[in-house]
Protein backbone atom coordinates (compact mmCIF):
# COMPACT_ATOMS: atom_id res chain seq x y z
CA UNK A 1 0.00 0.00 0.00
CA UNK A 2 0.96 3.32 -0.84
CA UNK A 3 1.62 6.05 1.88
CA UNK A 4 -0.29 9.18 0.92
CA UNK A 5 2.03 12.01 1.14
CA UNK A 6 0.94 14.29 4.05
CA UNK A 7 3.41 16.94 4.07
CA UNK A 8 4.71 20.05 2.19
CA UNK A 9 8.20 20.92 1.43
CA UNK A 10 9.55 24.19 3.24
CA UNK A 11 12.65 24.53 1.30
CA UNK A 12 14.85 27.49 2.46
CA UNK A 13 18.12 28.93 0.39
CA UNK A 14 21.26 27.71 1.38
CA UNK A 15 24.35 29.76 0.89
CA UNK A 16 26.83 27.36 -1.14
CA UNK A 17 28.88 24.60 0.54
CA UNK A 18 26.03 25.00 3.23
CA UNK A 19 24.68 21.76 4.23
CA UNK A 20 20.71 21.36 2.55
CA UNK A 21 19.01 21.91 5.80
CA UNK A 22 18.65 24.09 8.37
CA UNK A 23 17.17 24.51 11.74
CA UNK A 24 14.91 26.61 12.06
CA UNK A 25 13.00 27.21 15.35
CA UNK A 26 9.19 26.44 15.88
CA UNK A 27 8.59 30.26 18.10
CA UNK A 28 5.19 30.89 20.17
CA UNK A 29 2.10 32.06 18.39
CA UNK A 30 3.33 35.88 19.72
CA UNK A 31 6.79 35.23 18.62
CA UNK A 32 5.45 34.19 15.24
CA UNK A 33 2.98 37.02 14.02
CA UNK A 34 3.38 39.80 12.69
CA UNK A 35 2.88 43.52 14.55
CA UNK A 36 -0.92 44.40 15.88
CA UNK A 37 -1.71 47.72 15.94
CA UNK A 38 -4.13 50.13 17.62
CA UNK A 39 -5.23 53.78 17.60
CA UNK A 40 -3.89 56.48 19.36
CA UNK A 41 -4.50 60.06 19.60
CA UNK A 42 -0.76 62.20 19.42
CA UNK A 43 -0.17 65.71 19.78
CA UNK A 44 2.68 67.78 18.97
CA UNK A 45 4.84 69.32 21.35
CA UNK A 46 5.85 71.98 20.03
CA UNK A 47 7.88 73.67 23.26
CA UNK A 48 10.84 70.97 24.44
CA UNK A 49 11.01 72.98 27.94
CA UNK A 50 6.90 71.71 28.37
CA UNK A 51 7.74 68.19 27.43
CA UNK A 52 8.33 67.02 31.13
CA UNK A 53 5.29 68.43 32.68
CA UNK A 54 3.14 67.58 29.83
CA UNK A 55 4.23 63.57 30.16
CA UNK A 56 3.78 63.67 33.75
CA UNK A 57 0.29 65.48 33.77
CA UNK A 58 -0.69 63.69 30.37
CA UNK A 59 0.58 60.22 32.35
CA UNK A 60 -1.86 61.02 35.36
CA UNK A 61 -4.72 61.54 33.52
CA UNK A 62 -4.22 58.94 30.71
CA UNK A 63 -1.65 56.21 32.13
CA UNK A 64 -0.24 53.37 29.33
CA UNK A 65 -0.10 50.91 32.26
CA UNK A 66 -1.39 48.24 29.71
CA UNK A 67 1.13 49.29 27.38
CA UNK A 68 4.53 49.91 29.14
CA UNK A 69 6.41 48.81 25.90
CA UNK A 70 4.80 52.07 24.38
CA UNK A 71 7.57 54.97 25.00
CA UNK A 72 5.51 58.23 25.47
CA UNK A 73 7.23 60.53 23.49
CA UNK A 74 9.15 60.71 20.06
CA UNK A 75 10.73 62.84 18.18
CA UNK A 76 9.02 64.50 15.46
CA UNK A 77 7.10 62.25 12.87
CA UNK A 78 9.05 63.62 9.57
CA UNK A 79 11.78 65.73 8.61
CA UNK A 80 8.81 67.85 7.57
CA UNK A 81 7.39 68.68 11.06
CA UNK A 82 7.74 71.68 12.34
CA UNK A 83 7.69 70.77 15.78
CA UNK A 84 10.62 69.21 17.78
CA UNK A 85 8.80 66.11 19.47
CA UNK A 86 4.97 63.83 19.34
CA UNK A 87 3.26 62.72 22.25
CA UNK A 88 0.65 59.87 22.74
CA UNK A 89 -2.14 61.37 24.71
CA UNK A 90 -5.06 58.26 25.36
CA UNK A 91 -6.46 55.46 23.05
CA UNK A 92 -8.78 56.08 20.67
CA UNK A 93 -12.26 54.05 19.55
CA UNK A 94 -13.07 52.81 16.98
CA UNK A 95 -15.97 55.80 16.73
CA UNK A 96 -13.38 58.65 17.05
CA UNK A 97 -11.81 57.62 14.26
CA UNK A 98 -15.10 57.90 11.71
CA UNK A 99 -16.40 61.13 13.06
CA UNK A 100 -14.55 64.47 14.12
CA UNK A 101 -11.45 64.15 15.67
CA UNK A 102 -11.58 65.13 19.45
CA UNK A 103 -9.78 68.18 20.29
CA UNK A 104 -7.86 69.22 23.41
CA UNK A 105 -10.48 70.41 25.26
CA UNK A 106 -12.31 67.56 24.54
CA UNK A 107 -9.82 65.13 25.74
CA UNK A 108 -8.88 66.96 28.65
CA UNK A 109 -12.32 68.37 29.92
CA UNK A 110 -12.34 70.61 33.04
CA UNK A 111 -9.43 72.10 32.76
CA UNK A 112 -7.44 68.39 33.82
CA UNK A 113 -4.34 69.51 31.44
CA UNK A 114 -2.46 72.72 30.84
CA UNK A 115 -2.55 72.44 27.11
CA UNK A 116 0.07 74.91 26.76
CA UNK A 117 2.98 74.08 24.66
CA UNK A 118 0.55 71.34 23.02
CA UNK A 119 -0.32 71.00 19.18
CA UNK A 120 -3.81 69.90 17.58
CA UNK A 121 -4.54 66.37 18.65
CA UNK A 122 -4.30 63.73 15.64
CA UNK A 123 -4.68 60.35 15.17
CA UNK A 124 -1.52 57.68 14.46
CA UNK A 125 -1.40 53.87 14.50
CA UNK A 126 1.16 52.07 17.69
CA UNK A 127 1.81 49.03 18.78
CA UNK A 128 -0.39 46.57 20.64
CA UNK A 129 2.27 44.26 22.29
CA UNK A 130 5.70 44.07 23.21
CA UNK A 131 7.80 42.60 20.41
CA UNK A 132 9.41 39.55 21.13
CA UNK A 133 12.09 39.06 18.36
CA UNK A 134 13.69 41.65 16.31
CA UNK A 135 11.89 41.63 13.43
CA UNK A 136 8.66 42.75 15.55
CA UNK A 137 10.51 45.36 17.18
CA UNK A 138 12.00 46.47 13.49
CA UNK A 139 8.35 46.32 12.37
CA UNK A 140 6.93 47.76 15.39
CA UNK A 141 9.40 51.03 15.70
CA UNK A 142 8.73 52.01 12.70
CA UNK A 143 4.94 52.98 13.91
CA UNK A 144 5.85 54.45 17.35
CA UNK A 145 9.18 53.81 19.44
CA UNK A 146 8.80 50.74 21.50
CA UNK A 147 11.28 48.96 24.73
CA UNK A 148 12.34 45.97 23.38
CA UNK A 149 14.37 43.59 25.63
CA UNK A 150 16.01 40.84 23.15
CA UNK A 151 16.00 37.62 23.57
CA UNK A 152 19.52 36.71 22.36
CA UNK A 153 19.21 32.72 21.87
CA UNK A 154 15.65 33.32 19.72
CA UNK A 155 17.93 35.76 17.71
CA UNK A 156 20.55 33.54 17.35
CA UNK A 157 18.62 30.78 16.49
CA UNK A 158 16.65 33.13 13.96
CA UNK A 159 19.53 33.47 12.28
CA UNK A 160 20.80 29.91 11.90
CA UNK A 161 24.12 30.94 14.19
CA UNK A 162 22.84 28.86 17.59
CA UNK A 163 23.74 25.48 16.60
CA UNK A 164 27.98 25.01 15.49
CA UNK A 165 28.44 22.56 12.64
CA UNK A 166 30.00 19.74 14.91
CA UNK A 167 26.42 20.33 16.54
CA UNK A 168 24.39 20.34 13.10
CA UNK A 169 26.49 16.89 12.35
CA UNK A 170 24.98 15.77 15.57
CA UNK A 171 21.38 16.57 15.08
CA UNK A 172 21.59 14.92 11.44
CA UNK A 173 23.37 11.83 12.87
CA UNK A 174 20.19 11.57 15.50
CA UNK A 175 17.61 12.36 12.65
CA UNK A 176 19.49 9.79 10.83
CA UNK A 177 18.73 7.23 13.01
CA UNK A 178 15.15 8.81 13.51
CA UNK A 179 14.91 7.98 9.65
CA UNK A 180 16.29 4.36 9.87
CA UNK A 181 13.87 3.78 12.30
CA UNK A 182 10.59 4.83 10.19
CA UNK A 183 12.07 2.59 7.35
CA UNK A 184 12.44 -0.56 9.67
CA UNK A 185 8.92 0.10 10.87
CA UNK A 186 7.58 0.21 7.75
CA UNK A 187 8.91 -2.88 6.74
CA UNK A 188 6.96 -4.36 9.40
CA UNK A 189 3.79 -2.81 8.07
CA UNK A 190 3.59 0.37 10.45
CA UNK A 191 3.60 4.10 9.49
CA UNK A 192 6.89 5.40 8.09
CA UNK A 193 7.53 7.48 11.38
CA UNK A 194 10.65 7.43 13.26
CA UNK A 195 12.05 9.00 16.95
CA UNK A 196 14.99 9.09 18.86
CA UNK A 197 15.33 10.02 22.05
CA UNK A 198 19.29 11.75 23.54
CA UNK A 199 20.82 12.80 26.37
CA UNK A 200 22.47 16.10 25.52
CA UNK A 201 24.34 16.28 28.78
CA UNK A 202 26.45 12.83 27.39
CA UNK A 203 25.34 12.27 23.32
CA UNK A 204 23.92 8.85 24.23
CA UNK A 205 20.82 7.54 22.19
CA UNK A 206 18.66 6.47 25.29
CA UNK A 207 15.66 5.17 22.81
CA UNK A 208 14.71 4.80 18.94
CA UNK A 209 11.63 3.51 18.10
CA UNK A 210 9.20 3.83 15.17
CA UNK A 211 5.31 4.27 14.59
CA UNK A 212 3.11 0.98 15.96
CA UNK A 213 0.30 2.11 15.75
CA UNK A 214 -1.29 -0.79 13.93
CA UNK A 215 0.51 -3.29 15.55
CA UNK A 216 0.29 -2.96 20.06
CA UNK A 217 -1.73 -0.44 20.29
CA UNK A 218 -3.47 2.25 18.22
CA UNK A 219 -1.93 5.34 20.95
CA UNK A 220 1.27 4.34 19.36
CA UNK A 221 2.44 6.68 17.66
CA UNK A 222 6.43 7.13 17.10
CA UNK A 223 6.85 9.84 19.88
CA UNK A 224 4.57 7.23 22.49
CA UNK A 225 6.88 4.44 21.19
CA UNK A 226 10.10 6.68 22.48
CA UNK A 227 8.78 7.77 25.79
CA UNK A 228 7.52 4.48 26.81
CA UNK A 229 11.23 2.83 25.75
CA UNK A 230 12.89 5.56 28.03
CA UNK A 231 10.38 4.38 30.68
CA UNK A 232 11.36 1.06 29.72
CA UNK A 233 15.09 1.93 30.42
CA UNK A 234 14.38 3.21 33.49
CA UNK A 235 12.47 0.00 34.78
CA UNK A 236 8.96 0.74 33.91
CA UNK A 237 7.29 0.87 30.45
CA UNK A 238 4.04 -0.26 29.39
CA UNK A 239 4.70 -2.40 26.38
CA UNK A 240 7.47 -4.68 25.18
CA UNK A 241 8.98 -4.48 21.81
CA UNK A 242 10.39 -8.04 20.98
CA UNK A 243 8.51 -8.14 17.84
CA UNK A 244 9.63 -4.60 16.73
CA UNK A 245 14.21 -5.18 16.35
CA UNK A 246 13.80 -1.46 15.47
CA UNK A 247 12.71 -0.16 18.55
CA UNK A 248 15.03 -0.51 21.58
CA UNK A 249 16.01 1.46 24.43
CA UNK A 250 19.54 1.68 26.52
CA UNK A 251 19.37 0.67 30.25
CA UNK A 252 19.96 3.45 32.60
CA UNK A 253 22.45 2.60 35.82
CA UNK A 254 20.00 0.80 38.52
CA UNK A 255 17.28 1.46 36.24
CA UNK A 256 17.17 5.24 37.01
CA UNK A 257 17.65 7.93 36.22
CA UNK A 258 19.75 11.18 37.38
CA UNK A 259 16.74 13.76 36.92
CA UNK A 260 14.60 12.13 40.03
CA UNK A 261 11.72 13.54 41.67
CA UNK A 262 11.18 13.91 45.08
CA UNK A 263 9.53 10.50 45.29
CA UNK A 264 12.85 9.09 43.99
CA UNK A 265 11.31 8.24 40.99
CA UNK A 266 12.56 9.59 37.72
CA UNK A 267 10.35 12.40 35.63
CA UNK A 268 10.86 10.41 32.53
CA UNK A 269 12.56 12.49 30.16
CA UNK A 270 13.71 15.42 31.73
CA UNK A 271 16.08 17.19 30.23
CA UNK A 272 15.88 15.08 27.28
CA UNK A 273 15.92 15.80 23.43
CA UNK A 274 13.73 14.10 20.81
CA UNK A 275 14.15 13.78 17.28
CA UNK A 276 11.15 12.87 15.09
CA UNK A 277 10.84 12.56 11.66
CA UNK A 278 7.55 13.64 11.07
CA UNK A 279 5.77 16.85 13.52
CA UNK A 280 4.09 15.43 15.90
CA UNK A 281 0.37 15.64 16.30
CA UNK A 282 -1.81 17.04 19.55
CA UNK A 283 -1.53 13.96 21.63
CA UNK A 284 2.06 13.25 21.21
CA UNK A 285 3.18 17.14 21.77
CA UNK A 286 1.07 16.68 24.87
CA UNK A 287 2.71 13.47 26.09
CA UNK A 288 5.88 15.60 25.39
CA UNK A 289 4.94 18.15 27.72
CA UNK A 290 4.30 15.49 29.99
CA UNK A 291 7.06 13.55 30.37
CA UNK A 292 8.86 16.70 30.56
CA UNK A 293 10.96 16.91 27.32
CA UNK A 294 13.79 19.40 26.62
CA UNK A 295 13.85 19.94 23.06
CA UNK A 296 12.33 18.63 20.31
CA UNK A 297 13.90 18.76 16.27
CA UNK A 298 11.31 17.62 13.81
CA UNK A 299 12.21 16.66 9.94
CA UNK A 300 8.78 16.99 8.04
CA UNK A 301 5.86 19.12 8.93
CA UNK A 302 2.53 17.66 8.54
CA UNK A 303 -1.14 18.52 8.26
CA UNK A 304 -2.14 17.86 11.80
CA UNK A 305 0.64 19.05 13.45
CA UNK A 306 0.23 20.65 16.97
CA UNK A 307 3.81 22.37 17.21
CA UNK A 308 3.66 24.45 14.27
CA UNK A 309 0.81 23.62 11.78
CA UNK A 310 -1.98 23.83 13.55
CA UNK A 311 -1.22 24.68 17.11
CA UNK A 312 1.42 25.93 19.30
CA UNK A 313 1.29 23.37 22.16
CA UNK A 314 5.22 23.37 23.45
CA UNK A 315 4.53 27.23 24.06
CA UNK A 316 0.94 27.65 25.88
CA UNK A 317 1.71 29.67 28.78
CA UNK A 318 -1.05 27.55 30.65
CA UNK A 319 0.75 24.89 30.50
CA UNK A 320 2.98 23.25 33.30
CA UNK A 321 5.82 22.82 31.25
CA UNK A 322 7.34 24.06 27.78
CA UNK A 323 9.98 23.19 25.22
CA UNK A 324 11.93 23.94 22.66
CA UNK A 325 10.94 22.76 19.00
CA UNK A 326 13.37 23.48 15.63
CA UNK A 327 12.35 21.83 12.46
CA UNK A 328 13.72 21.51 9.23
CA UNK A 329 17.12 18.55 9.75
CA UNK A 330 16.63 16.13 6.38
CA UNK A 331 13.40 17.89 5.73
CA UNK A 332 13.83 16.55 2.62
CA UNK A 333 14.66 12.76 3.19
CA UNK A 334 11.56 13.20 6.39
CA UNK A 335 8.99 14.09 3.58
CA UNK A 336 9.71 11.36 1.25
CA UNK A 337 9.20 8.99 3.72
CA UNK A 338 6.04 9.32 3.23
CA UNK A 339 6.23 8.13 -0.63
CA UNK A 340 7.43 4.77 1.12
CA UNK A 341 5.45 1.29 0.52
CA UNK A 342 4.17 -0.08 3.13
CA UNK A 343 3.37 -4.14 2.86
CA UNK A 344 -0.44 -4.56 3.76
Amino acid sequence: MLMEPDCKRQKTEEPRGASPWQVVPVLSERESQGVTLMPVYAAPVLDKKEASRLVKEVSAIYPLGDYPHLKRVRARGSVDSSHPLEMILCRASGRHQQGALRTLSELFPSGQLDPSGLGTPFLTQVPVYPPLTRRQYEEAASHWPVSFHENKRITQALSGCLFTPSEKTALQSHMELAIQAAQRGARQGMKPVGAVVVDPATGRVLAVGHDCRDGINPLLHAAMVCIDLVACGQGGGAYRYQDYPGCSFLLSANGLDQSSGADGLPYICTGYDMYLTREPCVMCAMALVHSRIERVFYGAPSPHGALATKYHIHSRKDLNHRYEVYRGILEDRCCDLAHLSVPK
